[in-house]
């Protein structure tokens, strides 16, 4: 019955991270459009943000080595907190640039340590469950954070605070907890050779999905504000878009662990690119075709990313697939910084609208190199492929969570980590405490 409360805990405590993340994303787009940010400005937020998403996974686990988990679990709270109430406080673009950077890295921190203890609760059992509650959960959350936005607007205090107390509040079910010290937080490493080997086209899927969400996520509410939209109406046309693509990863996934992936990803690129040329075509205006456009392309674009891991997945052999994922993970998150600057230098110089070319062409990028590593390479039979699992924002601890991982090799990391934890700190829980007297 503990462990079950614990679980419900910590699904509690990454719904408000989630939450939290999904309003402040939204609401600096906006807010920072009504305030007359540049393009290129607005850009760099949304750049900030994915490194400082990608520096926190490389380093938080440094930290937590350091202090335990729960301690910085709390700073990483803390610290994002501030962040996002001195955005209100400090409305200028150099200022929201940093903070932004800041709070990506907060953001990864907190998220991995959530998961560094559902992780220690799962086992080969309960494994794929629980990843796939996580995973809708933070789907829901995040998507449930950009509809609040056309609750609280955008004018104000009154969004930062809610942003703020989402954030301070997920600290509370690990702050909270007596239980034991996770296993130390894992690393993800760049392993280039081994993920081009592997499949070529799962890496130049990163690469490119990376560029064309990275612009989208940052510069689709602008291009809905340019485009006359009040902050209810940017709200609502993101929350059908990440609506659609949260549902498109169900058929899609499951019709790629039945056909050849690539075929379904090359579908997919087009699809999403011919929505993107749709978009600069008619340019809409407020009304339902933007609306079915937006839901369009999530439909199409979402579902790209995780298929192509599990493409990857498909011919990594065993005791690889957190090394390959986690490397995809690190070249997703390098597409996620370039795409927005790139963007909003096209958008400044043409038209908003420009920002569906930047979409149409790496989607198309995508698809293309799928057709061509069909002639290259046989597609594996599909009994001999893990099959496709759902994905939201992910961590490295997210791949060491995804029961597709080596459970056995991950097992083995945590053995051989363990000389890595102080003596002191080893069946704690996280700060210092043993049976209820601090060492």
């Amino acid at each position: 019955m503990a462990s079950v409360i614990k679980i419900y805990a910590l699904f509690l405590g990454s719904a408000l991270l989630m939450f939290g993340g999904g309003l402040q994303g939204l609401l600096l787009s906006v807010r920072g459009a009504e305030e007359g940010f540049s393009l290129f400005s607005l850009g760099l937020i949304g750049t900030g943000w994915s490194i400082g998403f990608v520096a926190g996974s490389i380093f938080v686990p440094f930290v937590v080595r350091k202090v335990g988990h729960i301690r910085a679990f709390s700073v990483m709270a803390a610290i994002g907190t501030i962040t996002i109430l001195l955005n209100l406080l400090m409305i200028n673009d150099v200022s929201w640039i940093v903070l932004r950077a800041l709070s990506g890295f907060c953001f990864a921190g907190a998220a991995m340590i959530v998961e560094s203890w559902l992780n220690e609760v799962a086992d080969n059992r309960s494994r794929g469950t629980i990843f796939s509650i996580y995973t809708t959960i933070n789907m829901t959350a995040s998507t449930m954070g950009q509809l609040a936005m056309s609750v609280t607007g955008t004018a104000g205090y009154i969004p930062f605070i809610i942003g703020a107390i989402s954030f301070i509040c997920a600290v509370l079910p690990t702050a909270m907890t007596s239980s034991p010290q996770p296993r130390p937080l894992t690393s993800a490493k760049l392993d280039l050779p081994l993920l081009i080997k592997t499949s070529p086209v799962a890496a130049v899927a990163a690469l490119c999905c990376g560029m064309a969400n990275g612009a989208f996520g940052t510069l689709a509410p602008v291009y809905g504000f340019e485009q006359g939209m009040d902050a209810s109406g940017i709200a609502l046309l993101f929350a059908i878009a990440a609506i659609a693509g949260a549902i498109g990863q169900i058929p899609f996934g499951r019709l790629s662990d039945k056909i050849d992936r690539r075929k379904v990803m090359a579908g997919l690129g087009f699809g999403a690119a011919a929505v993107g040329l749709l978009v600069v075509l008619f340019n809409p205006g407020p009304g339902f075709l933007m609306f079915a456009l937006f839901g369009l392309y999530g439909l199409a674009a979402n579902p790209l990313y995780p298929i192509s891991v599990a493409h990857a997945n498909d011919f990594a052999v065993d005791g690889q697939f957190a090394k390959v994922a986690g490397g995809m993970l690190l070249i997703h998150g390098i597409g996620l910084a370039i795409g927005p600057t790139a963007a909003s230098i096209l958008m400044g110089q043409i038209a908003p609208m420009a920002l569906f070319m930047v979409t149409a062409t790496f989607h198309a990028l995508v698809a293309t190199f799928a057709l061509l590593r069909m002639r290259a390479r046989k597609s594996k039979d599909a009994s001999e492929r893990a099959p496709f699992k759902p994905m939201g924002t992910e961590t490295p601890e997210t791949v060491n969570l995804d029961p597709r991982s080596d459970i056995e090799a991950s097992q083995d990391f945590s053995v051989a980590s363990e000389e890595a934890v102080p003596e002191e700190l080893r069946n704690t829980n996280g700060d210092g405490y043993v049976q209820g007297s601090k060492v």
